[in-house]
């Protein structure tokens, strides 16, 4: 699933090409995940923002064009809507251009809805601050911890306590952080490593253009290349990259996660 890193990618390829840009037409796979995309026609997309996974398109009218690309979904500009089975929606935009989503598997959505009213998107609406924003603070981290007795990587991943986390980076920053992926409860200090790693892993993904396993593309069509770069999720059976231990994997609330026994003890 397109991540923090992956989804910033995408946005800041097509900010700037969509900011101004008439909504002449629009068609949607039937799935009503889909067809609110039609709701913007006749509008002009004013910015490209973010919120953790989610692209928000605000437009001219007071309204907002929010697109979550689900595990495959993508988006890119192209001079004509192309014979594709996956398109799932496409938007005319003035100048002969249009915007394609694509998603195989019909896991993303869209919505178009007034600006910053997300009562029908509630991973949006009760998601934490971004993790690379200023509201993500170390102490603000920990004391959302605090609320849950749910697994460390279970709260990272519900969006609440910091939104744009997945499996991939969240993997990475338990390693670095030595935080066991079954602990439920960790101490301040823990809690501060693990808001350091996150802003390590997210920002280093961000340089590298995402992370690409299977069929990430972004908006050029071209592959991410942080894949290269992991240190523990996808590595299983392989030597820990500090301790040379061999890492393992587990499932823990329905989720596969990797760690080394040896530097994230449970």
């Amino acid at each position: 699933m397109p991540e923090l890193p992956e989804v910033e990618t995408i946005r800041r390829q097509l900010a700037s090409r969509l900011q101004g840009r008439l909504i002449l037409e629009a068609d949607s796979h039937p799935s009503e995940k889909f067809t609110p995309a039609v709701a913007s026609i006749g509008a002009t997309i004013q910015g490209l923002s973010r919120k953790g996974k989610y692209l928000i398109a605000s437009l001219n009218d007071g309204r907002e064009l929010i697109i979550h690309l689900g595990m495959t979904g993508s988006l890119a500009l192209a001079p004509q809507v192309p014979d594709d089975p996956y398109i799932r929606a496409w938007w005319l935009l003035d100048r002969d251009e249009v915007l394609i989503y694509r998603d195989v598997r019909r896991f993303g959505r869209i919505r178009c809805v007034p600006a910053g009213q997300y009562d029908s998107i509630p991973t949006l609406a009760d998601q934490g601050p971004d993790a690379l924003s200023i509201d993500f603070t170390p102490e603000a981290f920990y004391q959302a911890l605090r609320k849950s007795k749910r697994r460390i990587p279970t709260q990272l991943f519900s969006q609440k306590p910091v939104a744009g986390v997945g499996n991939i980076y969240g993997n990475e920053a338990l390693w670095i952080a030595g935080i066991h992926p079954a602990k439920r409860q960790i101490s301040r200090a823990a809690a501060t490593r693990l808001h350091a790693a996150l802003v390590e892993v997210l920002e280093a993904g961000l340089a590298n253009g995402g992370t690409t396993l299977r069929d990430y593309r972004n908006a050029d069509g071209d592959e991410g290349s942080h894949q290269h770069a992991l240190a523990c999720y996808g590595r299983s059976g392989q030597p820990c990259l500090r301790c040379a231990t061999p890492l393992q994997h587990r499932t823990y609330d329905a989720r596969t996660l990797t760690f080394c026994p040896q530097c994230q003890p449970r």
